[in-house]
């Protein structure tokens, strides 16, 4: 696989609205409302600094994208959080494993003490595996406090991994 992993522009907005649309409207790893408008979700996810979004394309094509930056301002903003989305027909490709790598680099190069995921669904099983074996733990997890189409009310673990 070809991946290219940039810093995404404006611009990208028309070509990753799918992507994050069909997420959206899964319902199953997002707390965003299902009726969210492309205006409403490019507000969510296009970061302005500190924060960072970012596209994985492969042939001109938008396979994810994921977004970063501190998880809180002021006396928290040494640790870092993301967010992460895969096109369903790029999913078991990679295409997540190298989003997160890149993440990862990427905040320890901006200096950040560590990551921490604030509400990891516990039904979503690819995405708790693969942090785990990027050496992400859980630190809690808030019983019943994501309502899954498929699984009924699940867990939100909170995930975290140090940097230094």
């Amino acid at each position: 696989m070809s991946l290219e992993i940039r810093t995404a522009t404006d611009a990208d907005w028309p070509l990753l609205w799918p992507v994050v649309e069909a997420v959206v409207r899964a319902g199953e790893t997002y707390a965003y409302p299902l009726d969210l408008t492309s205006g409403q979700a490019c507000e969510l996810w296009m970061e302005r600094p500190p924060g960072r979004t970012v596209v994985a394309v492969e042939a001109g094509v938008v396979l994810g994208t994921a977004k970063m930056g501190p998880n809180r301002l002021g006396h928290g903003d040494h640790v870092g959080t993301a967010s992460f989305m895969v096109a369903e027909a790029a999913r078991g490709r990679g295409v997540g494993r190298a989003l997160a790598v890149h993440v990862v680099d990427r905040l320890r190069a901006e200096g950040y003490r560590g990551i921490q995921f604030n509400a990891v669904v516990e039904s979503n099983t690819a995405a708790v595996r693969l942090w785990r074996s990027l050496g992400f733990e859980i630190v809690g997890t808030v019983p019943g406090a994501f309502r899954s189409p498929a699984h009924g009310e699940v867990g939100l673990h909170v995930m975290y991994r140090s940097l230094v």
